[in-house]
């Protein structure tokens, strides 16, 4: 009895693992870097995934700041201006879509595969090295 009994667990626990939406998620994204991406399974009270990109209106040379990961639909697909210190305002855009990774990290603007940061600072320092030897 008790084999069945574990037998059901297991089998229920796998689906509910299967059914688990997974989204990329970054907390902070700062020049178009994301600081700390991973995969993220959604808990069962949120059911999209998201982006989030805030950037100062008429200032094309800041890229923003931007986070990702797991939410509910409320709010989603739309966009929200804030006003902060000295007038200055920020416009919130939130993007959300419902399969599994499809909030793909963004470096620049374009959709990446991303490198650690450690591989970004790696790769600076070579090219920094080879261009200083050439």
């Amino acid at each position: 009895m008790g084999k069945i009994f574990l037998g059901v667990l297991v089998a229920v626990a796998a689906v509910v693992l299967a059914e688990s939406l997974v989204c990329n998620q970054c907390s902070a994204s700062v020049f178009g870097v994301c600081l700390n991406q991973a995969n993220l399974t959604c808990p069962t009270n949120t059911s999209v995934c998201f982006t989030a990109r805030t950037e100062i209106p008429g200032v094309s040379s800041f890229s923003g700041f931007s986070s990702q990961g797991c939410r509910e639909p409320a709010g989603c697909n739309a966009t929200t201006n804030s006003t902060i210190v000295l007038g200055i305002t920020l416009s919130t855009q939130i993007q959300c879509c419902s399969s599994t990774r499809c909030n793909p990290i963004t470096i620049s603007g374009a959709p990446s595969a991303t490198m650690s940061l450690t591989a970004a600072v790696g790769a600076a320092l070579l090219a920094s090295v080879l261009g200083s030897v050439l």
